[in-house]
């Protein structure tokens, strides 16, 4: 079927808003010349395609990027525990002179430009190949833009057990600035780290993760998405993983203009876990949309996907999640929850849960629910002398809780909280 002329001309828009990268290798040039093809080919994505029906993707295709005002930076950061490795990225550019050094026992940190001017074996493998892989059966056009364009990011292999998180703080001082981030992580057999990002990175932010997880290893990531309230961001995880790995994301999102998280996770090695969760509360003109495909295609895998959303204003949450179960991937056991809870009409919650088997020995299951606060739990609380505003925040912080607790470390989940009550006094106040 032929492509729409709206699509090519907006992927010929957005090629032509970021400069060709120079001076890399010659493999490199050559995969995002196939990601450049693959847009120009495929088109940039309009509220017709079936994945973005439910979220309109002008803003995030159109140029100019449109500004977001910055916020006064009165508040301790996000995720800043002391015993970490920070990375800062200013405007989305590095920033060495604000980052820590990048060394630490067990990982290799360098920056993604000069890893692409080399070659590095485990980049080369690594770098725009599960993005493209990712593309079928659905079409990821932003994803495919920032393998073209995208020069700034971290190259990250994990050989052993990190003995500290590593956190990409992304810090904003322009109103109109605009952001193509790429990060490539590869933990080796039985290796472990946490990852964590936090920040309002840009007024307009493309990110791409892509992270290989070998047999034994296990990924942690942790991300808080907030403060800015005019910002709108794209961000891609792509990951595959081996034998008995472990992935857990989760991913904190308080206010924001247009967000929209996508995660593509497969199952290649057996006995593999995968956790993908998030939690969401925003107002007004706030629209967050999750949109989930994990592949099984392996023996005996788990997969999790818990999505909880809390709005009010006329504000708008998404999720669209898939389970596709592969012929042969037998005893897998796939899970999906995707729940919102509406403090007022104006408030909507769109989504679109999938199972697609093709395995007999499976547990598959999911479920999607919207709906207002518990009146009888509201009135119990009231009753005992709780002020009716502080018994709706207990209730809200209590039905997101479950999102919470996918977050392994317990001292992170404990601050996500504590953020979470704050926000909701503040928008009290």
């Amino acid at each position: 079927m032929a492509v729409p002329a709206l699509k090519i001309d907006g992927a010929e828009v957005l090629l032509d808003a970021w400069p060709e990268p120079a001076g890399e290798a010659g493999w490199a040039r050559a995969v995002r010349a196939r990601a450049a093809r693959r847009l120009a080919e495929r088109g940039a994505p309009v509220r017709r395609d079936e994945y973005w029906k439910f979220t309109d993707p002008t803003s995030l295709t159109a140029e100019p990027a449109l500004p977001a005002a910055l916020l006064a930076d009165d508040e301790k950061p996000m995720l800043d525990g002391a015993d970490q490795l920070r990375v800062v990225f200013l405007d989305g550019v590095l920033a060495p002179g604000e980052s820590d050094a990048l060394a630490m026992e067990g990982v290799e940190i360098r920056p993604l430009a000069e890893v692409l001017a080399t070659d590095i074996t485990w980049a080369r493998e690594l770098f725009g190949a599960l993005e493209e892989r990712g593309q079928v059966p659905v079409d990821r056009p932003l994803a495919a833009l920032n393998t073209a364009r995208a020069t700034e990011g971290l190259a990250i292999r994990v050989t052993g057990r990190a003995p500290r998180p590593v956190h990409l703080v992304y810090r904003r001082s322009r109103p109109e600035a605009e952001a193509l981030v790429r990060h490539l992580v590869r933990l080796e057999a039985g290796a472990d780290l946490t990852l964590l990002e936090s920040g309002p990175a840009a007024a307009r932010f493309n990110s791409v993760t892509e992270v290989e997880v070998a047999a034994g290893a296990a990924f942690h990531h942790v991300r808080t998405q907030g403060r800015d309230h005019e910002r709108r961001a794209a961000t891609a995880l792509f990951a595959r993983l081996g034998e008995k790995s472990l992935l857990k994301s989760f991913t904190l999102t308080v206010n924001g203009r247009l967000t929209r998280n996508e995660h593509v996770v497969e199952f290649t090695g057996d006995e593999a876990v995968a956790h993908v969760a998030g939690a969401c509360v925003g107002d007004g003109e706030f629209h967050h949309d999750d949109t989930v495909f994990i592949t099984h295609d392996a023996l005996a895998c788990e997969s999790r996907q818990v999505f909880k959303k809390v709005l009010r204003g006329a504000a708008t949450g998404v999720f669209q999640g898939k389970i596709l179960v592969k012929p042969g991937a037998q005893k897998t056991d796939g899970y999906q929850i995707s729940q919102a809870l509406l403090l007022d009409e104006t408030s909507q919650f769109l989504a679109k849960p999938e199972l697609e088997i093709y395995a007999d020995d499976v547990v598959c299951s999911h479920g999607s629910t919207s709906g207002a606060v518990d009146e009888d739990a509201l009135f119990y609380l009231t009753s005992r002398g709780i002020p009716r505003r502080s018994a709706e925040e207990l209730l809200v912080l209590a039905f997101l809780d479950q999102a919470i607790a996918e977050v392994e470390d317990p001292g992170l989940g404990d601050e996500l909280r504590e953020r979470l009550a704050a926000w909701l006094e503040r928008r009290r106040q």
